[in-house]
């Protein structure tokens, strides 16, 4: 699903093959399947950061008749000698007929 962010029939599928590629290190997908408006110039994946675990909490919209959607989870990681969670509403839109991440609110529970 790596090869082609256009693939991705929903918000949630995107958000899944998205963390799929942080977890891989495959930062051309990221910046790929990132909206044009806030995608970075670059992206640093860092290769001592390891992602474990993916928790889709909810959704709304982003099905296959929508044009926005948000998804809720948290990804679970280790770093070094801890562990943490990273916990965020993205949002995502469907520009060209294909999903793309646009931006989101993160928190880190401690």
């Amino acid at each position: 699903m790596h090869s082609d962010a256009a693939t991705a029939p929903t918000a949630e599928a995107l958000m899944r093959s998205r963390y799929s590629a942080f977890a891989t290190g495959n930062a051309a997908y990221l910046l790929d399947s990132w909206h044009p408006d806030t995608r970075p110039r670059t992206l640093t994946i860092d290769p001592a950061q390891q992602w474990t675990r993916l928790e889709i909490l909810g959704t709304t919209g982003g099905g296959l008749l929508h044009a926005e959607g948000t998804v809720e989870f948290r990804a679970h990681y280790r770093h070094s000698t801890h562990a943490g969670v990273l916990h965020e509403v993205s949002r995502f839109t469907r520009t060209g007929g294909r999903w793309v991440y646009v931006d989101g609110d993160t928190t880190r529970p401690r």
